[in-house]
């Protein structure tokens, strides 16, 4: 959770209230945040600097990532205030300062927002949370400015209306925020290259064909989004008139972080919590919008699932006093088993009724929830079956001295076939979309890659090493609804200065042994019955296994043999075991012989 730090003196002065440091905390565990430390007592903290208290906000709540929107929101919880009305300037459209969008930005970063703050009065303090809202929205919603960049300008040194172009590098050139030196696009990625603080962000643009910039009437460079602005627009304490310009590559995270932006630090406005609107205009489809919307949002919410979900018996109109308390506008529909909520547009966290019921519970207060029994519906647990065997076949390796590993579920295609001298017939693996890197191209089919991998990166260790694993493979499956279905492996390999073949053998029959599957001959399994190589989900009862010899690509000749289970009247194949050829082993720059067996665990059930 992100943690902002606030001024304790001056918190307490917005609250209306000075707390104890155990009163503050218990208020804070009502409310869903947590008091991380206040330095009040904290001997490393300077003299001269006023005591600070950290606070824990929860993932979801972007609306309080600063002094203002905790503050804000402690007051309204504790009803002495209610939440504030924001609007928009009446104005007219043709009147509004307007942000054109070139064509060419659809390249790198298509969308983009605006509002401007006037006649705002910044003091050191909110100026400083101003500027450490953009920092933490950057990080988090805005996913280290990848989805979103916020840039700031002082709307008096600029002239409208703007324009937002992508160019190629050598195009663009402005001094950046605190220069002196006049720099093109590339210049000013090779300047920020060692810089601790910007070079992170480097990487969104640096390899497009154009660079995003905004501009204004004068062509002055605004910013160079989503790196930095330029210094002739740089606001200061002294800045009345702010205009904010957003960036995107996600529509909805823009519109969310264009509202919380404006929402907070309006109220520092001649007229609080009025902000003037921006339009865009866009100059492929001659389309245009007006940002902000600051546009609140109704839900239908039922009244007898709020009580269910919280053991309450409240009318409608307790549970809409309730929600006012958590920043919402309730109230009674016709149907009286329903409540229209408005939630207001800094709750983009809210979006089901499960939402609306959890705000309930927390202005309710969890501690005074009414505790009962489960009695209604007392189950008693118990493994799934596939667990349970799962298990029973980890403690029988474990016990046989072989070292569990747990690889990841996702490999390279050629890891999953080619390595292994098999061939992808396109209706077998899960390909991904849009994979992070080459690693991750497929959901693996089998466990002898993730192996394989392994014995590769620990050939430093003592040899032998025998190690196992017992997870799910992924299979497409046109008859399942999610079209693909998991299968329970086991897979063992034996890595040493010989081949092991009689070690894994071994393990084979210790395992099936204690699943009471009794070995049989080749000749015995197949006696009087006819051979199905279709695997059976929900056998009936389990005669025995027996092995037969193979010719399989993966494994050396002569050294491979399939496993067979007899079924009732059917025999099917729940594997294979054998010494890998010698071109498996090189791909997987392994230099002595391994042995390996993979067997479906779900023929079992």
């Amino acid at each position: 959770m992100p943690t902002i730090n606030v001024d304790k003196y001056a918190l307490f002065e917005e609250l209306g209230e000075q707390f104890t440091p155990d009163s503050f905390q218990q208020l804070c565990f009502d409310f869903g945040i947590e008091l991380d430390k206040d330095t009040e007592d904290d001997e490393a903290r300077p003299k001269d600097q006023a005591p600070e208290l950290a606070i824990e906000i929860p993932a979801n709540r972007y609306d309080m990532l600063c002094f203002e929107g905790i503050a804000m929101h402690l007051n309204i919880f504790r009803q002495k205030q209610p939440f504030p009305k924001y609007k928009l300037v009446d104005i007219p459209e043709d009147k509004m300062q307007t942000i054109t969008v070139s064509t060419s930005t659809a390249q790198v970063r298509p969308y983009v927002a605006g509002a401007i703050l006037r006649n705002i009065k910044f003091t050191q303090a909110s100026y400083n949370s101003f500027i450490g809202l953009q920092d933490k929205l950057h990080q988090n919603l805005a996913r280290q400015r990848t989805l979103v960049a916020i840039g700031t300008h002082d709307l008096d040194t600029i002239q409208g209306p703007f324009t937002y172009e992508a160019l190629p590098p050598k195009d663009i050139s402005f001094v950046p925020l605190n220069q002196t030196k006049e720099m093109d696009g590339q210049e000013l990625m090779s300047f920020y290259e060692t810089d601790k603080h910007l070079g992170r962000y480097l990487h969104i643009i640096r390899d497009k064909p154009v660079y995003p910039v905004i501009f204004d009437a004068n062509k002055v460079v605004c910013s160079l989004p989503p790196i930095i602005n330029g210094n002739h627009s740089k606001i200061a304490l002294d800045t009345t008139n702010v205009f904010i310009e957003m960036t995107a590559t996600d529509q909805t995270k823009l519109d969310i972080v264009c509202n919380i932006m404006v929402a907070m630090f309006s109220r520092y406005c001649a007229e609080p919590f009025t902000i003037e609107p921006v339009k865009i205009v866009s100059d492929h489809n001659g389309c245009s919008r007006v940002t902000p919307s600051l546009a609140t949002r109704t839900m239908d919410v039922e009244v007898d699932y709020i009580n269910d979900c919280c053991g309450l018996s409240e009318s409608p109109e307790s549970i809409c006093k309730l929600l006012s308390k958590m920043a919402y506008s309730a109230e009674p529909s016709k149907d009286p088993k329903i409540i229209k909520v408005s939630v207001p547009p800094t709750r983009a966290d809210v979006l089901h009724a499960c939402d609306v019921m959890e705000d309930v519970a927390i202005a309710y207060g969890f501690n005074n929830l009414p505790r009962s029994s489960p009695n209604k519906s007392a189950t008693i647990g118990k493994p799934l079956m596939i667990n349970k065997l799962s298990d029973i076949v980890r403690h029988e390796c474990a016990m046989a001295g072989w070292v569990e590993v747990m690889p990841l579920i996702l490999c390279s295609h050629e890891e999953n076939f080619e390595w292994l001298n098999r061939v992808d017939d396109g209706n077998t693996a899960i390909k991904l979309a849009n994979p992070k890197s080459v690693e991750y191209q497929v959901v693996r089919t089998s466990l002898l890659p993730g192996l394989l991998k392994t014995l590769r990166e620990n050939k430093s260790v003592r040899l032998p090493l025998m190690i196992h694993e017992t997870s799910d493979v992924a299979f497409k499956d046109e008859s399942q609804e999610r079209r693909a279905r998991n299968e329970r492996h086991w897979a063992a390999a034996y890595y040493g200065k010989t081949s092991g073949f009689e070690v894994v053998h071994g393990l084979l029959d210790r395992v099936l042994s204690m699943l009471r599957i009794a070995f049989i001959t080749h000749e015995e399994g197949l006696e009087g019955k006819s051979v199905d190589f279709e695997v059976k989900q929900n056998p009936v009862k389990a005669d025995g296994y027996f092995i037969e010899e193979i010719n399989e690509p993966t494994f050396f000749q002569g050294r491979a043999a399939a496993i067979y289970l007899r079924l009732g009247g059917k025999v099917v194949r729940i594997g294979e075991f054998g010494v890998l050829h010698p071109t498996v082993l090189e791909k997987y720059e392994l230099k002595y012989p391994v042995s390996t067996l993979e067997i479906n665990l779900e023929v079992f059930l």
